[in-house]
């Protein structure tokens, strides 16, 4: 299958955590009032396939596969029932997670950013318009080794898009080229050298990722 190659300059990686039930069931976290933020640096984004290498400094780096969503054009402190003004497009990408590295910040009350920022942890597809799809029920999933580990819908989102980038747009403006990965569903699981990623909206294969 032909990848179009990604040419679009990208600003803020926002990430929206905790935001499935039965994601936050399987980690032991509680379910937030408000969505949880955290960022990414331009420096941990992978385009075209490029392949995941292992960092040294983690031995549990797990996927969480992600609906990602492409602002276009720029905001602040965005009414919900005009935020869906402000993206038109949606990918997938995966947010890999040092575990092993976050269960330690987590537990001395410290940010994630290590754990969840580092260089190539943050591969994303190439965007398709909204207007081809339903984006009340957008299916979304990922293989490992030809095996589905993930699979999540939009219905099943605790803050939908509109909700996120409306409640985002409080604290930072948004601008042309950010993107918000809107939280993974249940199924994160470890990465190992060798393993073989792919991930699809609805049936379409949008983005492959070889672990090294």
């Amino acid at each position: 299958m032909y990848f179009a190659p990604l040419l679009y300059h990208f600003m803020k990686i926002i990430c929206i955590g905790r935001n499935y039930s039965e994601h936050i069931k399987e980690l032991g976290n509680t379910t937030p009032e408000q969505p949880v933020i955290f960022l990414k640096p331009d420096t941990a984004l992978l385009k075209n396939n490029e392949p995941f290498y292992l960092p040294d400094f983690s031995n549990d780096v797990h996927h969480e596969v992600e609906l990602i969503i492409k602002i276009a054009k720029p905001g602040k402190k965005i009414q919900p029932k005009f935020a869906s003004s402000y993206y038109q497009e949606i990918g997938i990408g995966i947010d890999f997670t040092a575990r092993d590295l976050q269960s330690n910040l987590k537990s001395k009350g410290l940010p994630w950013e290590l754990a969840k920022g580092f260089d190539g942890s943050a591969p994303i597809s190439s965007f398709i318009p909204l207007t081809e799809l339903n984006n009340s029920t957008i299916n979304f999933s990922l293989n490992k080794n030809g095996i589905q580990v993930q699979q999540g819908n939009t219905s099943q989102m605790i803050h939908a898009f509109d909700e996120i980038v409306s409640f985002v747009s409080q604290y930072f403006t948004l601008k042309t080229g950010d993107i918000i990965f809107t939280g993974t569903p249940a199924g994160v699981s470890k990465v190992n050298i060798g393993d073989k990623l792919e991930a699809f909206i609805e049936d379409k294969l949008m983005l492959t990722c070889d672990v090294k």
